[in-house]
């Protein structure tokens, strides 16, 4: 099979939020043709001027794509625009091929997969590990389930928009990782977040502390941009805590499905929630900024004084 090279396909992108307007615009850097759709009709307007093509509804996109792609919030959101008589399905060519890259339950992505083979159509799930500067610059990890050939002639977009990408199984292994992946990501927030309240309630400078915390082969790359920000009290959303709040949701909705006990889980999940009630739009590191309310830390700014 050959491969889904610029010169080959044309693709249609679904969903531009602030991961899925960075992928787009990397594809139409490297050469692609690309419609593109999102319900917000300026979101989509705003990638015309970078020499995509506005769909004007998703039949419309679906019918002139070759491959399409979408980045989009929830299960709910995938199924509503997938299926029904205005879906992906009910509008999309026999042997298009859908890349769908949203953070969705396994059993999600296995259902697609399942609808999309009943008329024709092949979809890999593609799960996103990667923050939105790590799309910026085309350095995300793609994390795959599905066919092993589709996977290979999809490899000249993955190499677009990814620095790795890999093959982890069937449909619904892709989406799988990436729970695994969030779970690390989340208590490794919520780990960060109690060490260093009891680094600032011990006597350590906050500023140092967090300097010097970034420096140790303890914190992760993921987490490594975040102790700057937190640093200078930003919590604007790279990474929402709202989707960070559904990732935990997802993760232990399929450990309770597994029968896996996931107590650090289930606690780092408690105060994403109470965070994200009373900060709905800052990121998900904001989590330092409850531990440190709680244990009447005063030596920080409230982010609205940040802004």
């Amino acid at each position: 099979m050959e491969g889904f090279t610029a010169d080959r396909v044309k693709l249609g992108f679904i969903g531009l939020g602030n991961m899925g307007k960075r992928i787009a615009r990397r594809l139409l850097d490297h050469g692609y043709q690309v419609s593109v759709y999102d319900r917000d009709i300026a979101k989509a307007n705003a990638l015309t001027a970078q020499g995509s093509t506005l769909a004007k509804s998703v039949l419309e996109l679906a019918g002139s794509a070759d491959v399409i792609l979408s980045c989009l919030t929830n299960d709910e959101a995938v199924r509503s625009v997938y299926t029904g008589p205005e879906g992906v399905f009910a509008g999309a060519r026999p042997g298009t091929v859908v890349l769908e890259m949203s953070t969705i339950s396994p059993d999600g992505s296995r259902e697609l997969q399942r609808l999309g083979a009943g008329v024709g159509i092949e979809v890999l799930d593609v799960a996103i590990s990667g923050s939105t500067p790590a799309a910026e610059q085309g350095i995300l990890t793609l994390l795959v389930g599905g066919d092993q050939d589709m996977f290979r002639a999809a490899e000249p977009i993955f190499q677009a928009v990814a620095r790795q990408h890999f093959l982890l199984g069937g449909s619904g292994s892709g989406t799988a990782m990436k729970l695994v992946v969030n779970a690390l990501l989340g208590i490794g927030m919520q780990a960060i977040a109690e060490a260093v309240v009891l680094g600032e309630k011990v006597g350590l400078d906050r500023g140092r502390l967090l300097e010097v915390l970034s420096k140790t082969a303890v914190i992760a790359p993921a987490h490594v941009g975040k102790l700057a920000r937190v640093a200078i009290n930003d919590y604007s959303p790279q990474f929402p805590l709202g989707l960070m709040n559904k990732d935990f949701q997802l993760i232990l909705k399929a450990a309770a499905e597994a029968h896996v006990s996931m107590p650090v889980t289930e606690e780092a999940f408690r105060v994403n929630s109470e965070e994200l009630a009373h900060h709905d739009r800052d990121d998900f590191s904001a989590v330092l900024r409850r531990m440190e309310e709680f244990a009447g830390v005063t030596n920080f700014k409230s982010a609205s004084m940040t802004r």
